[in-house]
């Protein structure tokens, strides 16, 4: 974690630095790596990892929260275009910007390493609020933990009685991750996911819902002032939203 840290430092002081050395994740299973959806810098980190990983040769895969369950490269050549890629990935530009994500998308696919979707389809989400079997995923206080984040991230802004369904799409979110990842784990590689830092958290997001026996490590990267103010922003986005 020290190594990362530096690393992170390094790049939001934008020094020159070597490639990350990452021996200190030597063994790991799964490394789940929690940006800020925003901050730019998060993405040159994201690149170095998936890049030092795959020279190592020890890049299982590349998990990403910004795709569904299903789409994948696995198949694709090396060298596809990122035509080729973005269709496999069935990638939605206008919820995740590309350029953001396509140099560690491209640095996993140029080493022959596969990328998968691991989202829960927005097809399934409506089910999934209503589907009171996630209630017991978590503990009461992590529960309580992830209904407060959900109230707060949404900026105080939902109704009360919408706290426990959307809850409920982020737990399902979440377990549909740890599948992903669980599905492409190889012996002596590391499967790395790509994610919001909530889904990363251990004791709230998909650690909760990895096998015990994994070796998992979470980085959740340092947020990033932006400028923008979230919160208003989703002031004139809720009246609009259907109910």
């Amino acid at each position: 974690m020290r190594l990362f840290l530096a690393l992170v430092a390094c790049t939001l002081a934008a020094c020159a630095a070597p490639g990350p050395q990452l021996h200190e994740f030597h063994g790991v299973d799964v490394l789940l790596v929690g940006e800020q959806h925003d901050a730019d810098s998060h993405a040159t980190l994201q690149r170095q990892v998936v890049m030092g990983l795959a020279q190592r040769g020890v890049l299982g895969a590349l998990a990403m929260e910004m795709a569904e369950r299903g789409a994948s490269t696995a198949g694709l050549p090396p060298e596809a275009s990122q035509d080729d890629v973005r269709r496999a990935l069935r990638w939605n530009r206008e919820a995740w910007p590309w350029e953001r994500y396509g140099p560690a998308v491209m640095a996993a696919v140029a080493a022959g390493v596969p990328v998968l979707g691991a989202n829960l389809p927005r097809a399934e989400m409506r089910a999934a609020m209503a589907d009171v079997s996630l209630d017991r995923l978590l503990s009461g206080p992590a529960m309580k933990a992830q209904q407060q984040a959900i109230r707060l991230g949404h900026c105080e802004l939902l109704p009360q009685q919408q706290i426990r369904p959307m809850t409920r799409i982020q737990i399902a979110r979440d377990r549909e991750m740890a599948r992903a990842l669980q599905s492409a784990l190889a012996p002596g590689k590391t499967v790395v996911l790509l994610a919001g830092a909530g889904h990363v958290e251990p004791e709230l997001g998909v650690p909760r819902h990895l096998a015990a026996t994994l070796r998992v490590r979470s980085l959740v990267l340092p947020p990033q002032p932006t400028g923008k103010d979230h919160c208003a922003e989703l002031r004139l986005q809720m009246p609009r939203r259907a109910p």
